[in-house]
């Protein structure tokens, strides 16, 4: 990808969204640590430095080498990224007497700057940081304040460098995408050419170039990451892409034969593959949720090693890795603080001599469906909800047993069932329920009971980096509970899940 703006990590909730923000304006963008991007930025027309929690002040502050940037490429530091500038290059920056964080309105605007080219006066913005700026660094020009602080926004005279104190990136601050499109596109002048169609061109010529005639092997889950892979592969290899759809007995329920069938008549040289026993073998009594990860993500290895050796000489193996599970995987502070890894993200084991094709690696949830619709796949299949590729497993809080795995098959069944047949379906992001690790005790007749707890899970998002619950109608809910309860043996009790992504994430491990 030519044109790309490199965002460097600090550690920040947001910068996932800061990505986002810089591919809705149809410009590419990556995400590096901010202590180990690229040696070579000849293809980069910006930098992004992302906000972080620590403070600048800090002994354990992150402390980037920017001597091939500053000066050299337009540079916009955000929160963090501006103190930083400050605190380093003969400014102050202090902690703030009360902590700045929640919505603040832009009081003052410098004018004729085209960093603020129509941006509202008293604009709304999001702080978020427990410092302040409170003596711009050597050549800083004040641009906004607000009412509290006094540097919300500067640019340092002799250099295409901008630091803003606040988040534009976050929805709270109305019109942040404006100012990312006045410095990437007016000020920085990179081209927005990242388009699905461009994106299929390109990905298409490198899988061509890359894999040449050799084979390639593809994990299929019916959803829709790995199904657009497949399909973009297809398009690039044709009869050399072979793929599998493994039931890991962990899928909704009647799933692996309507999947099967859902591929047929696409093109697609697809073998479906039973190894429910394997996956519950090795999940037997594991019950900490990264455990479950990692042995599922070693049996999907296992079995697509064996189905491999059954292939003359195929030499790749395809995966559906989309941008979220790579960043998800990689932390700025290391392994103790990923927020939780994916089976799919981390290459193979030395004994597989397969080597990993990731078509959709860089790509977000949402551009993954734009891409589908520009390859022609079917909207109905596009618009599946996400599902996790661990499955039920991590909808099932504690051990994994066919029992548990059978009642939550039946529970989901009704909840998603219910959600077409009232038209929510497509209104929601993703659904689900949740098999807690409780029983309750419930009247069902003349009789006690006391039975399974089941959460039922409805979130709207647009890539699954932050999410809001779903406010599903009461007579909805009522009529679920009620189906759940009299159609699914074993449980007595529903309740519905209102938290949201952060802080909450969207699903339960």
């Amino acid at each position: 990808m030519q044109h790309n703006v490199l965002i460097l990590d600090f550690g920040s909730q947001y910068t996932q969204l800061i990505a986002r923000r810089v591919r809705e304006l149809n410009i590419f963008c990556e995400i590096f640590p901010y202590n180990h991007f690229p040696d070579d930025l000849s293809s980069y027309k910006a930098v992004i430095l992302g906000g972080s929690p620590f403070s600048v002040r800090g002994e354990d502050a992150p402390h980037p080498d920017l001597s091939q940037i500053r000066g050299k490429l337009p540079m916009l530091a955000v929160c963090y990224g501006a103190q930083y500038l400050a605190h380093f290059s003969e400014g102050e920056v202090a902690a703030s007497n009360t902590r700045e964080y929640g919505r603040a309105n832009l009081s003052y605007i410098k004018e004729d700057e085209v960093f603020f080219e129509g941006i509202s006066p008293n604009s709304q913005v999001w702080m978020s940081h427990s410092d302040s700026i409170k003596t711009l660094p050597a050549n800083g020009v004040k641009l906004a304040s607000t009412h509290d602080v006094e540097f919300a926004a500067y640019r340092i005279e002799g250099e295409t460098t901008y630091a803003i104190q606040y988040h534009p990136e976050v929805y709270h601050s109305t019109e942040g995408t404006k100012i990312l499109e006045n410095f990437l596109v007016k000020i920085a002048q990179v081209p927005q050419n990242f388009t699905p169609n461009a994106f299929v061109e390109e990905i298409v010529a490198e899988m061509k170039e890359k894999i040449g005639n050799d084979k390639v092997v593809l994990g299929l889950s019916g959803g829709v990451d790995s199904t657009v892979a497949a399909v973009l592969l297809n398009k690039a290899i044709g009869k050399n892409l072979y793929c599998i759809f493994v039931n890991n007995g962990l899928l909704r329920k009647n799933e692996f034969q309507s999947v099967l069938d859902q591929y047929e008549g696409m093109g697609l040289n697809v073998k479906g593959v039973d190894a429910s026993q394997r996956f519950y073998d090795a999940l037997a009594g594991v019950t900490d949720p990264e455990l479950k990860r990692k042995a599922i993500g070693n049996a999907f290895i296992e079995v697509f090693d064996d189905e491999s050796h059954k292939i003359e000489d195929v030499t790749w193996l395809a995966q559906g890795t989309i941008y979220p599970d790579v960043i998800e995987s990689v932390s700025v502070k290391g392994p103790s603080a990923t927020i939780k890894s994916h089976h799919n993200v981390g290459g193979l084991p030395d004994y597989m001599k397969l080597k990993v094709v990731e078509p959709l690696r860089m790509l977000f949830k949402d551009e993954v469906r734009r891409v589908g619709a520009t390859l022609g796949i079917d909207p109905e299949l596009l618009g599946r909800h996400p599902f996790p590729g661990p499955g039920l497993s991590i909808r099932i809080l504690g051990d994994i047993t066919l029992e548990k795995v059978q009642i939550l098959q039946d529970v989901d069944k009704v909840f998603i069932d219910g959600l077409k047949s009232w038209g929510l379906y497509d209104k929601v992001w993703q659904a689900g329920a949740i098999l807690l690790p409780v029983n309750s005790v419930g009247v069902m007749g003349d009789e006690r009971t006391y039975e399974k707890v089941v959460a039922l899970r409805a979130v709207e998002s647009t890539d699954g980096m932050t999410a809001d619950w779903v406010h599903l109608p009461y007579d909805f809910l009522m009529k679920v509970s009620n189906d759940i309860i009299n159609k699914v043996k074993g449980v007595n009790r529903v309740v519905y899940d209102i938290s949201s992504k952060p802080p909450a994430t969207i699903e339960w491990e």
